[in-house]
């Protein structure tokens, strides 16, 4: 679906991204996603954007972006098997032992201080009720997301990269809550822009109960998404005009699914908790994502406000499992080309909110039917390539540039 929120008689100013979470499915869509707005627009480019705004999975994407890593490589990455993939298990899901043993640690303590409230008045609470204290020991968070912060922090710190954002030569701006105060953070802006950038994406995508909250200069930051699902606000606050923005988090319609026979009809419960849990926070975030987009047209009546996200009934990202590379390619794929029909379906009302900020659509590349993602990005398709599909990519890039210019 896109949405679209105009101001008339704009012309050409400053272009803003703004990314909401999702998880490492999220950032799967969101590459496959820019990779196809990337193409599709001539007069843009998505490492030269004037500011970023990145919650959760979407801090990732932004703050990579902001870097200087195009979207092509972006799309190389996720299907690459080595360490250059951060779409690793370990790097989501590394339990965290350091939160279990500290709050194992005080177990004993907690313990000795329920007895002693109940045999100081066992009429006031009864054994069960007093041993509540012991709540205190369940580890606030089951993962530690330090391994993503140690990939990015090593993916910043190489030649031409930063993980400074003083001397990131973009506006990236990545935003947390604050624990204790419940208020939003813009890591990037002045006050908070001495905090590196990957301990800033680390605090952003600190889902309460999943990670643990991260400690900055003695406050606690836990996922911005909890105050706001994308905050593109943000980037119009910094002023820009035209707002591109993705969420990859929408509520599953799993109707489909059910007529394919990939699973059976009102039974997503047998999933279990995780897919339970995903479908709420999804209905709960996009419900709160409307009611932001309604008020950008009072709040910033000069502004442009594209969003694109997947459609409802979309259930193999839903059910992704981003972690199997050949899965992961797929997936990447897939939301390429979702991506695309959309833009073709909604060329007659994008096309002249772009055309004002000297943006075109290029609806003659859209209509290409078959176009081959990874031959357009230089990534081989299979282990297996050989010479002759690389010739295969090369020619059916050499046919779009001719059809495009006929």
């Amino acid at each position: 679906m896109a949405t679209i929120t105009t101001a008339e008689g704009r012309t050409e100013g400053k272009v803003g991204l703004a990314l909401a979470g999702g998880g490492p499915q999220g950032a799967l869509y969101e590459i496959g996603a820019i990779r196809a707005l990337e193409e599709a627009l001539e007069g843009i480019d998505f490492c030269d954007l004037d500011v970023y705004v990145g919650v959760s999975a979407g801090a990732v994407i932004g703050s990579i972006l902001a870097n200087g890593v195009g979207t092509a490589r972006l799309c190389r990455a996720a299907i690459d098997p080595g360490p250059a993939n951060p779409f690793h298990f370990r790097t989501f899901y590394s339990p965290a032992f350091e939160e279990f043993g500290r709050r194992s640690l005080g177990i004993p303590r907690l313990l000795l201080q329920s007895l002693l409230t109940f045999i100081s008045n066992p009429r006031d609470l009864n054994l069960v009720d007093s041993l509540l204290p012991l709540s205190r020991a369940l580890p606030i968070g089951v993962f530690s997301n330090e391994p993503l912060r140690e990939f990015l922090e090593d993916a910043f710190n190489r030649s031409g990269r930063t993980d400074d954002f003083r001397r990131l030569d973009k506006h990236l701006i990545v935003v947390a809550a604050d624990l204790d105060s419940g208020e939003p953070v813009r890591f990037g802006e002045p006050g908070f822009d001495h905090i590196p950038i990957s301990k800033a994406v680390q605090a952003s995508t600190a889902l309460p109960g999943l990670y643990a909250p991260v400690k900055i200069e003695g406050r606690h930051y836990v996922d911005g998404v909890l105050l706001k699902t994308m905050h593109g606000s943000v980037a119009l606050d910094a002023g820009a005009e035209l707002l591109l923005c993705f969420n990859p988090l929408v509520p599953v319609d799993t109707s489909s699914a059910v007529d394919e026979g990939f699973m059976r009809r009102g039974k997503l419960i047998d999933r279990g908790l995780p897919t339970v849990l995903s479908q709420s926070l999804r209905t709960m975030i996009r419900s709160r994502l409307e009611a932001g987009l309604s008020s950008y047209e009072n709040v910033f009546p000069e502004a442009d406000v594209i969003l694109l996200e997947p459609p409802r009934d979309d259930y193999k990202m839903f059910f992704t499992n981003v972690f199997s590379l050949s899965t992961r390619r797929a997936a990447c794929e897939h939301a390429y080309n979702v991506t695309r029909r959309q833009l073709f379906n909604r060329r007659e009302e994008l096309a002249p909110v772009l055309a004002q900020h000297g943006i075109r659509l290029r609806t003659e590349f859209l209509e290409q039917e078959n176009v081959d993602l990874w031959c357009q990005v230089g990534a081989r398709m299979t282990e297996g390539d050989s010479v002759l599909d690389d010739l295969d990519c090369t020619l059916s890039r050499l046919e779009a540039l001719l059809n495009e210019s006929t």
